[in-house]
């Protein structure tokens, strides 16, 4: 193979194609055309001399061969966006605090992960974690120069930012193992026991009580907290229940874990970073490993 004959941009496209298995959830992380993304993966494929992915049911699965290019082409792309970013020498010498919003679950595994990170490729960077409120008062940090990056939920336009979606989460219910609600969990058992609600100012009405609603049904809210990470010791000490990200079901292994009993909607969780920090090495090298972090998952 000539690799006068490939472009990189095809394996960017590839990786998230694979990653994300639906073409149409792939053009939307990469900002694309679902056409373009087809016809992207269709090169892709006649440069592999394989299918990649086949449909199977109602969705996609990988080939063996489509499989085994996933770590090798994330690995190259990680390299290559190394090699075209800053120098090592600046990176090597430049002095800066990056100013990081963040909602605690991401930032359990990815503040240890940046600092390892950061350590090895550009010691001179520190980290600031900032706490978290709203989307509107991210949106107003960014603006006013105290946070350079931030992970959260943000709308399509933003003045004083640009985002990219890392992935789009889902929701699970959780309660303590042996929970008097866990057998033969439907809706009735579900409604059945105080909830714990996250709110950062306080609210105790989510969107899901709409929904709810709608289907003539509600909820008692128990305890509203600021902070995901105040949930688990209250699920386990008592027959609260929550609905809480999926990413949580890695870091709390001890609760019992629920699909929902009615169809609720995800929500995706963007990166983005200051408009006056675009042109700045330290927060870009930040911004670069916080994506590659989150490879469209969990």
């Amino acid at each position: 193979m000539d690799l006068r004959d490939v472009d990189l941009n095809l394996l960017v496209v590839l990786d998230v194609v694979l990653e994300e298995r639906k073409l149409v959830s792939a053009a939307r992380r990469l900002g694309m055309a679902q056409p373009s993304v087809s016809g992207a993966l269709d090169r892709c494929r006649k440069l592999f001399g394989d299918r990649l992915l086949v449909r199977a049911g109602r969705g996609m699965e990988l080939t063996a061969r489509g499989q085994a290019l996933r770590e090798p082409i994330r690995a190259l792309l990680t390299q290559a966006r190394a090699v075209i970013g800053a120098p090592p020498d600046e990176l090597a010498t430049v002095e800066r605090t990056v100013r990081i919003v963040s909602t605690d679950i991401p930032a359990l595994t990815l503040l240890q992960i940046l600092w390892e990170q950061t350590r090895r490729t550009a010691p001179g960077i520190s980290l600031v974690l900032l706490h978290w409120r709203e989307s509107e008062d991210v949106i107003d940090a960014l603006a006013r120069d105290q946070a350079d990056v931030a992970i959260s939920v943000l709308p399509q336009a933003g003045s004083g930012f640009v985002r990219t979606e890392l992935y789009v989460e889902r929701y699970c219910v959780a309660m303590r193992r042996g929970h008097p609600a866990a057998q033969d969990f439907d809706l009735d058992r579900w409604l059945a026991f105080p909830h714990v609600v996250l709110s950062a100012r306080g609210s105790r009405r989510t969107p899901l009580d709409d929904q709810l609603a709608l289907l003539g049904r509600r909820r008692r809210v128990g305890i509203t907290v600021p902070s995901f990470l105040m949930v688990p010791p209250l699920l386990l000490a008592s027959d609260l229940i929550a609905m809480l990200p999926r990413a949580c079901m890695h870091h709390e292994p001890e609760l019992h874990y629920c699909e929902p009993p009615i169809a609720v909607e995800g929500f995706p969780l963007h990166l983005a970073v200051a408009n006056r920090a675009q042109g700045d090495v330290a927060v870009a090298h930040v911004a670069a490993l916080i994506r590659d972090h989150f490879p469209g998952q969990p």
